[in-house]
């Protein structure tokens, strides 16, 4: 078939599906409708965005640590895009089950696939199944009120390890050791305050296994680690070691140089008997360790005691190696956050190995390796879970060019009408939420901030509450719902 005659002219839009409304998501509808095709009105577009949760922004939501201060700058960005009014929002509609491939691709004739990565990355080491084991994904979906997940989360442990040297393992480590009343100016739910407010941990222990030069966060989530309240940061000489890669990275590297100079600093400025310290926790950073084992112990059987390291040396070339040396630190839970990992997406081929869809710069592959017309991918689930926040954009336009490149051979939807998706929907008894859903429900967590900020406390504290976050899925689903019907 032709577009240049039947599909993005006035004879009808292009119909794309976009299944994910996270950052990935939002981005690439968003440099669609800008493209220079679109605006020179040779192209005309029909954008549509699924998410299986009714609230909108993926990972901005539901992975990001809420007293991160640039949540509020990225939200308010794709707020200003899915409010154009051109992208319409289909939430609580979950891929492979609410609505399938055969319908995308009867209804629409591009899909583009930004489902992101929510599972953490396996470690194979003993021990890993042992109670008190958990993943730092798991644990993040939990306090930024995951409506999939428990409202209950077992925070028993005095000692910790975070495994990793990411921007995760940091914002896990810092939502473990600070103080839970220092949460509540965030939008945490009460479930996770009331968790985080009975937990006894007093030492949370982080570990990477290269050096200081080598780290994977950035600079800002590392300064805010000083930020908390009654909290110690920790370091270990021993553990500052820098060979010829890492002082090239700190010559070369203005990120790298921030962050070895800010870690310095501390270990400099730190006393030199640390019982001098006084704060009522304490969160350790330790590197060149490498997790050997979890074990458990004759008096907990079944459930974790300590975490086995192997202290590593750097190589010369920025790399770690073993040394033998054996050591090891009581602890009483440990959480993973090495990374995050795809899951497969129901008839779209995957890569198991690698966690993301299988795909050529986007365009997605079939299993003898050739381009499925009409499909393609982007952000985590097209490249894996690397990257920050921003490096999504330039993901997303990779993608929306091959898609416009490859426009006049698209498949032509069989049923491209706007309305017979919302009716296939309706059928099936999908109860989706919109965009002006969303707004009724981003109204209510608002008010209930307010109210507790107008109670004078908040579970007895004084504090300004901006929102508390809803996280009943049918709660969600309900307040959206209603509140477009009030306005109808």
């Amino acid at each position: 078939m032709s577009s240049s005659t039947t599909v993005g002219t006035a004879a009808r839009p292009l119909r794309v599906a976009v299944v994910g409304s996270g950052p990935a998501g939002v981005y690439a509808a968003d440099i669609l409708t800008k493209s220079e095709a679109v605006k020179s009105g040779e192209l005309t577009v029909s954008i549509d965005l699924f998410d299986r949760y009714p609230a909108p922004y993926g990972l901005i939501r539901y992975g990001v640590a809420p007293d991160h201060p640039r949540i509020k700058g990225i939200v308010n960005a794709l707020h200003k895009v899915l409010d154009r009014g051109d992208i319409r929002f289909f939430g609580n509609v979950d891929y492979g089950t609410d609505i399938s491939i055969e319908d995308l691709r009867t209804h629409y004739d591009a899909v583009i696939f930004a489902t992101g990565a929510i599972k953490d990355a396996d470690l194979n080491i003993p021990g890993i199944e042992l109670e008190g084991s958990f993943g730092g994904a798991d644990f993040v979906s939990w306090y930024d009120g995951h409506p999939d997940v428990s409202r209950e989360w077992p925070l028993e442990a005095t000692s910790v390890a975070v495994l990793g040297n990411g921007n995760v393992a940091l914002d896990v480590a810092r939502v473990l050791s600070k103080h839970a009343d220092d949460l509540l100016v965030t939008e945490i739910p009460d479930n996770v305050y009331a968790g985080l407010k009975a937990s006894p941990v007093t030492d949370v222990h982080v570990f990477g296994r290269r050096g200081p030069a080598q780290v994977k966060f950035t600079p800002l989530e590392l300064r805010e680690l000083s930020h908390s309240k009654d909290v110690d940061i920790i370091l270990y000489a021993e553990d500052f070691e820098f060979d010829d890669e890492s002082d090239r990275q700190i010559q070369t590297n203005n990120q790298t140089k921030t962050m070895v100079g800010t870690l310095t600093n501390w270990i400099a400025e730190q006393p030199e008997d640390l019982s001098e310290l006084k704060a009522s926790r304490r969160l350790h950073l330790h590197f060149l360790h490498s997790p050997v084992e979890i074990v458990d112990s004759a008096e907990t059987p079944g459930k974790v005691a300590a975490i086995k390291f192997e202290r590593t040396e750097l190589d010369g070339t920025g790399n770690a190696r073993g040394t033998g040396e054996i050591v090891d630190y009581p602890v009483q839970a440990v959480y993973r956050a090495i990374g995050y990992f795809g899951s497969a997406l129901p008839d779209v081929e995957f890569d198991h190995r690698r966690g993301v869809v299988a795909n050529d710069g986007g365009r997605v592959l079939d299993a003898s390796g050739e381009h499925v017309p009409g499909l393609y991918a982007t952000g985590w689930i097209k490249r894996g879970p690397i990257g920050l926040i921003g490096h999504t954009k330039g993901d997303a336009l990779e993608t929306v060019t091959y898609l416009l490149e490859d426009r006049e051979n698209l498949p032509s939807a069989a049923v491209p009408e706007a309305d017979a998706v919302v009716e296939l929907l309706d059928a099936r008894g999908v109860k989706f939420t919109s965009w002006e859903g969303w707004l009724a429900l981003d109204a209510h967590e608002l008010a209930l901030g307010t109210a507790a900020s107008e109670a004078g406390t908040s579970h007895g504290v004084e504090v300004k509450r901006e929102r508390i976050k809803v996280v009943p899925r049918e709660d969600m689903v309900d307040i959206s719902r209603d509140g477009v019907a009030a306005q109808v």
